[in-house]
């Protein structure tokens, strides 16, 4: 029956992933932090981070309330029990139609494995946008010149051929595409 499979999904193996994910966010920005339990602004980036804030069906304001009714009286943090209470108030929002034992699980679905940061969005803007910048090899034709090894500019000295244009064209060809087709 339904009954009898959330309790075994509750002794299994996965909650210790939601666990593990609840400490690694919990001592996340606090190096004295134990673990056992986490404050408001950590448990407001795991919402979000792992996707169960979503902004439509669970919002900050929603993830705020839950956590302040489920911590105890006059604490700053909530512990893993507390969290477990937080998500089973916020899985009814963020799965509406699901049942409650089928909400929970695909909460902690979201939560599993994760850990600070680990959301691309930090990671891919890095990837994308920093390091193509000092990449000379990402650069073609006359704007390799602007260059040296080290992926420093080399300010005018690189730059004296650029007269009209010729820096948008040459970026072309030197793209390879262009010279073989004519």
């Amino acid at each position: 029956s339904a009954h009898s499979l959330t309790i075994s999904f509750l002794h299994s193996s996965k909650m210790s992933e939601v666990e593990k994910a609840f400490r690694k966010f919990a001592i996340y920005g606090d190096t004295s932090a134990s673990g056992n339990d986490m404050t408001g602004k950590n448990f407001s980036k795991m919402c979000k981070e792992c996707g169960v804030m979503d902004g439509k069906a669970v919002t900050s304001t929603d993830v705020d309330i839950v956590f302040n009714k489920v911590k105890a009286k006059g604490a700053r943090t909530i512990t893993f029990a507390e969290f477990q209470q937080a998500m089973k108030e916020l899985c009814s929002k963020r799965f509406k139609g699901k049942s409650p034992e089928e909400a929970l699980q695909a909460v902690y679905g979201l939560i599993e494995g994760k850990e600070p940061g680990s959301v691309g969005a930090t990671k891919t803007t890095k990837v994308g946008g920093v390091e193509r910048l000092t990449d000379t090899s990402k650069y073609t034709g006359s704007h390799k010149e602007r260059f040296d090894e080290s992926g420093k500019g080399k300010g005018l000295a690189g730059r004296q051929d650029l007269t009209d244009n010729s820096g948008y064209v040459g970026a072309y060809k030197g793209g390879g595409t262009y010279d073989q087709t004519h």
